[in-house]
């Protein structure tokens, strides 16, 4: 048997581990807007090595200098809310890599997905 899927949109935000917004990571702030906003759910990644738009290369290795390593917030959920949520993302991240990729969500039993459709 084949597990149903819904249709969904991922949205994901490169961002710098040192970059703020209200003497909070930025990380961290997208994090809970995302929430506040009632997305399904977000999680931040944290990169051993990369560069941006400045072309500095960012590593985590020992002798390396640079502590603004890259971080993934990515976040899931259904296109009509993760399109509502790119004003939010647009006001708090000025530079960056923010990009969108179509996906299909597999809903776990327990899940609020699964509750929402009468699966729970």
């Amino acid at each position: 048997m084949t597990t149903p899927t819904t249709d969904g949109l991922r949205l994901t935000v490169l961002v710098g581990e040192c970059d703020t917004c209200r003497h909070r990571p930025l990380y961290s702030e997208i994090v809970h807007r995302a929430h506040a906003a009632g997305l399904a759910g977000a999680s931040v990644f944290r990169g051993i090595e990369g560069f941006g738009s400045s072309s500095l290369v960012h590593t985590s290795r020992l002798l390396s200098l640079s502590e603004d390593l890259p971080v993934a917030v990515v976040m899931v959920d259904t296109e009509e809310r993760v399109r509502a949520f790119l004003p939010e993302v647009d006001a708090l991240v000025p530079e960056g890599l923010v990009f969108l990729e179509r996906c299909e969500i597999v809903p776990r039993p327990g899940s609020d997905d699964a509750a929402r459709e009468g699966r729970a």
